[in-house]
């Protein structure tokens, strides 16, 4: 992906359809941050994602890491990239200035991520936790672990993971063994296994913060008797921690990012947040993880597009209806429907996951009830439906190739093996349908999501969706295992509603040829999927 070849289209979502600096510098902490000057930021990320990270997306991914003797070195390349991405300040564009942050706008942060993970995903893994890490500790460690690790993780200079998963357990956190005991000085000793831990050893930096789930001794069984607490891999006195690397998965895709199986043996950690609460104070680390897993996929399906978008511009094969010569495959009917639909699920989403970032900031610096039931409501559709696009998206666009798009020269392929993990981590795609409709949406008896209807235009997509809310209100009473079966249709559907709203700005805003016709590929071939999910919800409602 070349992110300079999106700038000017996001420049104009950013500020002709979202009016993004008027809402930005109506917060009392962004006054300042006018559109130049956001511009210039974006202007120098382009051109640092361009000039340092794409480079070296076929090397991650024909190298890899190597494993040995509990060590991981990555590929040729990635430590000094990394060295100059956390030194040119871009892990702290959204962290608070008094944490040594630039204090910018969360949509710029957002912007950059969705460059890095479409210019070279596996790179962008490294840093992918630090924001997150960055809000946990933050909100929720003491002050002595915040005066220790939080300029570290807000500067970048050292990287964090998430140590979740055990191999009983999958996504049942409930399950979770390891343990922790708490010491005299205030530490803990933690001991146990985690698996699928992203960057849990590597040589890009001298130190890892790792936040881990253990039970205390006095836990209660299940996910209420849990607590997190932060373990690094280099203690305050310079040695190393009791934390070992016992191998490095090998994976379909993402081959430059380390994804480890980690061993705690009474390793030295701190407790973060109250006992027994760590779920807490982790989801908000993993909520921070979400919405960038969703702008993955927005990336990789731009890197994608890209490909297909400039072998389309080259190759001529047959003749195109009405031509009486070969034609460039872009002016096929077949490969202009390809194109254009990935190009409308790009542009849309694209106005959501901003609008998303625009009121992150609200809710955090605004107090706005209305911002905060956006992003809690759109958080999981963002991760699902763009993740689920990415790997059927980046699959289209390999196709336009034909049998070059199967072999490595093109790098098509790649893009596609990548973009699969995005439907699995940080909480299975299925896990946030079932997140969206049954922990947000009937725990309330529909309202929340109801009330977001009503914040947006009428339509009689809208109006048939808040139909299918309140019949599922009233169905789900009746038959509790009801939204499980229909959890991933809902959430379509949503995201398929949510998507005509982010259009209606978009041809709001916007004229000629490069709007139009995503625009018209959207009504034509985007949104009737609604009208199925529709009907199997309303089968399943009665």
């Amino acid at each position: 992906m070349q992110a300079r070849q999106a700038l000017a289209d996001i420049q104009h979502l950013l500020t002709d359809v979202l009016g993004a600096p008027a809402q930005w510098q109506a917060l009392a902490p962004f006054a300042d941050t006018d559109g130049g000057l956001a511009a210039q930021v974006l202007e120098e990320a382009a051109k640092f994602v361009d000039g340092t990270i794409a480079p070296l997306q076929r090397t991650g991914d024909e190298e890899g890491c190597r494993f040995e003797a509990g060590r991981v070195a990555t590929p040729t390349g990635f430590r000094e990239a990394y060295q100059a991405f956390w030194q040119a300040g871009w892990p702290s564009l959204s962290c608070a200035p008094e944490d040594g942050g630039q204090g910018l706008p969360a949509v710029l942060e957002c912007v950059l991520y969705e460059w890095l993970a479409g210019a070279n995903h596996g790179f962008t893994m490294a840093p992918g936790l630090l924001h997150g890490a960055y809000e946990c500790l933050r909100h929720h460690g003491s002050d002595a672990l915040k005066a220790r690790y939080l300029p570290k993780i807000a500067s970048g200079e050292w990287l964090a993971t998430m140590c979740l998963t055990e191999a009983h357990a999958g996504s049942d956190l409930g399950l979770v063994r390891t343990r922790a005991v708490e010491q005299p000085d205030g530490s803990a000793r933690v001991s146990g296994s985690k698996i699928f831990i992203s960057g849990g050893e590597h040589d890009l930096t001298d130190n890892i913060v790792h936040l881990v789930l253990a039970r205390l001794p006095d836990a209660l069984p299940g996910p209420k008797g849990l607590s997190l607490f932060l373990v690094p891999k280099v203690r305050e006195d310079g040695t190393r921690n009791a934390v070992a690397c016992e191998r490095i998965e090998e994976k379909m895709g993402l081959h430059g990012s380390p994804t480890c199986v980690m061993r705690f043996d009474e390793a030295t950690g701190w407790r973060v947040g109250e006992p027994h609460k760590g779920l807490a104070a982790m989801f908000v680390m993993m909520n921070a993880a979400r919405l960038h897993v969703g702008l993955q996929g927005l990336g990789l399906l731009e890197a994608a597009w890209q490909k297909a978008s400039a072998y389309a511009a080259e190759r001529r094969q047959m003749r195109a209806p009405g031509a009486t010569d070969t034609s460039l495959i872009q002016d096929h009917p077949a490969i202009r429907r390809i194109l254009a639909t990935q190009r409308a699920w790009i542009d849309g989403g694209r106005v959501l996951a901003y609008h998303t970032a625009l009121q992150l900031d609200a809710a955090n610096h605004g107090a706005n009830a209305e911002a905060q039931r956006w992003c809690t409501l759109v958080t999981p559709v963002l991760k699902a439906a763009f993740t689920d696009q990415a790997f059927h998206g980046a699959s289209a666009c390999l196709q336009v190739f034909g049998g070059h798009g199967y072999v490595r020269e093109w790098g098509i392929e790649q893009i596609v093996r990548d973009a699969r993990v995005a439907m699995i981590y940080e909480g299975t795609n299925e896990i946030q349908a079932i997140d969206l409709l049954v922990r947000k949406v009937l725990a309330d008896g529909g309202q929340g999501l109801l009330a977001l209807l009503g914040t947006l235009p009428a339509t009689p997509a809208a109006s048939a969706l808040a139909e299918a809310t309140q019949a599922l209100v009233i169905a789900a009473q009746a038959d509790p295992a009801l939204p499980y079966w229909v959890a991933d249709d809902y959430l379509r559907a949503v995201a398929l509603v949510l998507l005509e709203w982010a259009w209606g700005r978009i041809s709001t805003a916007s004229t000629g040829p490069r709007w139009d016709e995503p625009a018209q590929a959207f009504r034509t071939w985007v949104l009737p999927e609604l009208d199925m999910r529709l009907s199997i919800l309303r089968q399943r409602t009665g």
